[in-house]
């Protein structure tokens, strides 16, 4: 992924090194009346993170699945009240100024969020769920209520975003059905 990040030839990647590392390693949470204003969870460095090209096709609409978007797996955060269990991913733009994403968010002047700000780089956010450009894919690739995910994309192609995870079914149930 760190290879395919700068294979451009430049040694530099959209919004620093320095923010990409942070998307790497921390799950930014989120604060009551922020993005996803619902409910309060603190951010917190992530154990393990796996982040895939593959998971990121399925967050992007047909017409610009020729992009590279790298996505993690949803960090979960289990039993928030009436959120039930939420999960947050974070993601990364391969070359995004030059993005087929970056320019249908333009065309269809998708707004910048007023007041919040990318917690990895400090850059202006496009909402993707206001921009209608969230496929039904990404909540099938997270395991997530089709109607429950939102992210955000910032000017240097970080990704951040909650959904509510369907709960898992268990394994005694699971062997009763069968």
């Amino acid at each position: 992924m760190m290879l395919d990040l700068q294979s451009n030839g430049s040694h530099s990647v959209d919004g620093n090194w320095r923010a990409l590392g942070k998307l790497l390693i921390y799950c930014s949470g989120c604060k009551k009346g922020g993005l996803f204003n619902s409910i309060q969870i603190p951010g917190h460095f992530v154990y393990r993170t796996r982040f895939s090209r593959t998971s990121g096709k399925s967050f992007l609409l047909p017409q610009c699945r020729t992009d590279v978007l790298y996505v993690s797996d949803p960090c979960e955060h289990l039993d928030q009240g009436e959120e039930g269990d939420v999960g947050f991913f974070r993601g990364v733009f391969k070359s995004f100024s030059m993005s087929k994403v970056r320019k249908m968010l333009i065309k269809r002047g998708a707004q910048l969020h007023p007041t919040e700000v990318c917690p990895y780089c400090k850059a202006k956010l496009w909402n993707m769920l206001q921009a209608k450009m969230i496929p039904q894919s990404a909540s099938c690739r997270l395991g997530s209520y089709e109607d429950c995910i939102e992210y955000y994309v910032c000017l240097n192609g970080h990704m951040l975003g909650i959904c509510t995870l369907l709960p898992l079914s268990d394994s005694e149930e699971a062997s009763e059905l069968e």
